[in-house]
């Protein structure tokens, strides 16, 4: 792959307590990839986390049978203290039916999803097709008195490109290379922004003027999370069209929920065809129904945390977390996004309860609640438990924390692990790499990830990091999009991506001293 940009992040770091040089207990490190290579049950964890559980949108039943069944697993296996930890969320959200088809001038299926927390239709609606387009508040009173019973399409044509490029991605060596350079190539410039009203704006008036529904055709541009902070890591951006559709949110999850017009995004070719149709001066009509439910926030909290732990030794009041967010989006099951990531957690905490591991640390898995939403569910973990991100005040376990590793990103296997502008961790991870080395973990990337929960940590100034992945398919085809299954895994990818993930952690809780941090960003200006 061409163009890898990565930005210059600040390498101001706090003393440390050193741990260089540690070498790993090897029979250990043999034991763990025994058992996670030849006696792997990832799959069949991803299988029912994806397949008879997904979607997870917090606040759902479906995340709520979901915790049950995962904290069932995490007993069976042995693990002490499993238990949860509720915290405010809002209303959850659910769809219960959707059909959309265009019935004039032709009959066309449509392929689309409705947005999360979007409202329900007034039941089965067949109304006129109108394309909209406002910029200013003089466009609303364009429209104004003209909308009522209409479907809105308020984006123009998108040009549909040829699927070709770096739709796959694999690090490659020039990949691993530059990904260790402390300094990326310069940026390149952004892309011009259009004038907009504020998105509320218009929401509001579309429902003032009593628009039946809204579809759209997803976003123009794409950013995934987990690229170096501060920066457009150039992973693939050209996402595929063919009936793949990334579906984002249509409304809030507060007091105003189901306050929204009814909106979908559907397929940029359907789309495309009846905004062409319309330009001719020929009417179009489409018949859809969305029926959603919300979930109120009772007593039992909509949000909430999956803990369980294999208690230490000598050292068990420190402790190293291993974590995955647990929700998902909502258009498809969740398997690349976060199936993969919580099915390997879970893994890696299994392996060692099988290979009878007395690590000197507790080792705790983490499995977190609303990430989709602002990673909501480990920042208030941290809150309760270590520090306040907005006063920095600490709490009694914040010394106590050794590490957090986060897996994230996709179905990939692990290729090394992001520093986060910590660079003598890196001097502890080295001589972790050689054991795993024949499974293509290579590289210790020195620039810092954003976007996902280790930054619940890192803002905080405990050590928190995300594993470096193969993305595959997760930026091109599978993140947030209708076409995250269970099909788009990879079987032996996932099993090693547990067995990483369990090295790392069994080694972290088993070295004589806690893993050297940085000042928290707020300290360090």
């Amino acid at each position: 792959m061409k163009g890898l940009y990565l930005a210059l992040v600040s390498l101001a770091v706090a003393p440390a307590l050193p741990a260089a040089g540690q070498e790993p207990d090897h029979a250990m490190v043999a034991a763990i990839r025994e058992e996670g290579l030849q006696r792997s049950q990832v799959m069949e964890l991803a299988g029912w986390l994806s397949d008879v559980y997904g979607p997870r949108v917090t606040g759902s039943p479906a995340i709520e049978a979901a915790r049950e069944w995962a904290m069932r697993q995490l007993r069976a296996w042995g693990l002490a203290d499993v238990h949860e930890e509720r915290f405010a969320f809002g209303q959850g959200w659910s769809l219960e039916q959707f059909h959309a088809q265009m019935v004039a001038p032709q009959v066309m299926p449509i392929i689309g999803y409705p947005k999360s927390w979007t409202s329900s239709t007034d039941g089965t609606v067949t109304a006129n097709v109108v394309r909209v387009d406002i910029r200013s508040r003089a466009d609303l009173d364009r429209y104004r008195g003209t909308l009522r019973g209409a479907i809105v399409l308020p984006q123009p044509v998108r040009e549909v490109r040829m699927l070709e490029g770096d739709l796959v991605l694999r690090m490659d060596r020039a990949l691993l290379a530059a990904a260790r350079q402390p300094q990326p190539p310069s940026r390149p410039a952004g892309r011009p922004r259009l004038a907009r009203l504020p998105a509320g704006v218009v929401e509001r008036f579309y429902l003032d003027e009593g628009v039946a529904a809204v579809l759209d055709r997803g976003s123009d541009y794409f950013m995934v999370g987990g690229a170096p902070s501060g920066s457009r890591l150039r992973w693939p951006t050209q996402r595929v069209d063919g009936g793949t559709v990334f579906v984002e949110r249509g409304g809030p999850w507060d007091d105003d929920a189901g306050r929204v017009v009814p909106a979908a995004t559907i397929a940029v070719e359907h789309y495309n065809r009846m905004v062409r149709i319309l330009e001719r001066g020929l009417p179009v009509r489409v018949q859809i129904n969305i029926r959603t439910r919300f979930h109120p926030e009772g007593e039992r909290l909509n949000g909430f945390n999956i803990l369980g732990e294999i208690p230490g030794t000598d050292l068990r009041d420190e402790v190293v977390l291993l974590g995955a967010h647990f929700d998902s989006t909502h258009a498809a099951t969740g398997a690349t996004d976060n199936a993969s990531g919580t099915a390997a957690m879970m893994e890696a905490l299994r392996i060692l309860r099988a290979v009878g591991a007395a690590p000197r640390r507790t080792i705790r898995i983490a499995l977190w609640g609303a990430e989709e939403q602002g990673l909501l569910g480990s920042r208030e973990y941290v809150r309760r438990h270590f520090a306040d991100r907005r006063t920095l005040e600490r709490k009694p376990g914040y010394d106590r924390l050794s590490a957090y590793y986060n897996l994230d990103n996709g179905a990939g296997r692990i290729r090394g692990v992001w520093l986060q502008d910590n660079p003598e961790v890196g001097a502890v991870f080295e001589p972790w790499l050689a054991p795993l080395a024949d499974l293509g973990v290579a590289a210790l990337g020195p620039r810092a990830t954003r976007g996902t929960d280790h930054v619940a940590f890192d803002e905080v100034g405990l050590p928190g990091f995300q594993f470096m992945q193969d993305r595959l398919e997760y930026n091109s085809r599978t993140h947030h999009s209708n076409m995250d299954f269970f099909d788009r895994l990879q079987r032996d990818d996932l099993m090693q991506m547990a067995v990483v993930a369990a090295v790392f952690a069994y080694n972290t809780a088993m070295l004589d001293d806690r893993l050297p941090r940085r000042d928290p960003p707020a300290w360090r200006r």
